[in-house]
């Protein structure tokens, strides 16, 4: 199933960003990928029982630590600086910043739902 929510989430998250921003990056798979395996085992598996902004508060913490390190290697590891947030407010490194954290906390309702389609569409095969 983890390949399944990887795959899903490699091509979720670059085309959101597509949608967002008009351009990504293929850094940006793997980070979707990651993001949406873990968000499967530590909110809707590991969390299933705790209160839907508690899942969705470590949902964007989840997503923020993937993109920081992420950006962390792509950006200045490879310096490749495919994005850089030093201009937004209470950023970290200028990989991540609050408002975009914000932005994933929202994001990971839809993010945990899709796991769970994932799921469901496993036992379906």
């Amino acid at each position: 199933m983890y390949g399944l929510l990887f795959l899903t989430g490699s091509c979720v998250y670059p085309t959101l960003e597509m949608i967002w921003r008009g351009h990504t990056h293929f850094s940006m798979a793997f980070a979707g990928g990651a993001c949406l395996c873990l968000i499967n085992r530590i909110c809707c598996e590991g969390m299933e029982r705790k209160s839907l902004a508690l899942r969705c508060g470590m949902g964007a913490v989840i997503i923020t630590l993937v993109e920081l390190a992420t950006g962390m290697v792509v950006n200045h590891l490879l310096g490749l600086q495919v994005w850089d947030y030093s201009d937004v407010p209470m950023n970290i490194f200028g990989q991540v910043c609050l408002p975009y954290s914000l932005l994933w906390f929202g994001l990971s309702l839809p993010a945990m739902a899709l796991c769970e389609v994932c799921k469901k569409t496993r036992s379906f095969f």
